[in-house]
């Protein structure tokens, strides 16, 4: 005995183009979206959930192939009602990216510009950050770290834990110094740390 198979257009065969079914004469009866509608409807859906900057919509409408001149049009409109704001994007950014990640102003100036948010609008969002709060979160990133590296020589701690600042951004003389002092409190002696971290 066969068994029948409970297809989604409940006719027991599969949905598709040439099934017949209401979804194939409804797309036959619908004209074809302008691209102006096309842009719109990808902008909407691109920013529902998450922001976006105006050049990271832009580029998506570009690869959709809808044309520039359209797509400006668009994403003006987009701007004039507040749908895309860069200078909120980069400020929500600065905030989140530096609180859940320990980001540094140096590597949030760096995520922005590849978002194609304005040279302005990411020294305003990155002033922010102050250097005594950027080198209180070095501080934290670097005491959660502490312990991972007990194992390691002392050079070894000083590379890794110094590395890691550094790939967030934060720049040498504050890296160096925030690690000299968390070793230095767990117990390191200060002359040994001398040999192998350059004044900072």
């Amino acid at each position: 005995m066969t068994r029948r198979t409970d297809w989604p257009d409940g006719q027991g065969r599969p949905a598709g183009p040439d099934s017949g079914g209401p979804s194939s004469s409804r797309a036959e009866q619908e004209p074809p979206r302008s691209p102006e509608e096309q842009a719109r409807a990808i902008c909407l859906r691109l920013l529902t959930g998450t922001p976006r900057t105006r050049r990271q919509l832009a580029d998506a409408l570009r690869t959709r192939g809808i044309p520039d001149e359209v797509a400006q049009e668009v994403l003006s409109r987009f701007e004039d009602v507040g749908l895309i704001d860069d200078a909120a994007f980069a400020d929500a950014w600065v905030e989140s990216r530096h609180h859940s990640r320990g980001l540094a102003r140096r590597a949030l100036a760096r995520e922005l510009r590849t978002k194609g948010v304005d040279s302005a609008l990411i020294d305003e969002a990155v002033g922010q950050l102050d250097a005594e709060q950027e080198e209180r979160t070095a501080r934290e990133l670097v005491e959660r770290k502490l312990r991972a590296t007990c194992g390691l020589d002392r050079e070894k701690r000083l590379r890794r834990l110094a590395g890691m600042l550094a790939r967030k951004g934060y720049p040498e003389g504050v890296a160096l110094r925030v690690v000299r002092r968390a070793l230095e409190e767990e117990g390191e002696d200060p002359e040994l740390l001398e040999r192998h971290l350059p004044d900072a």
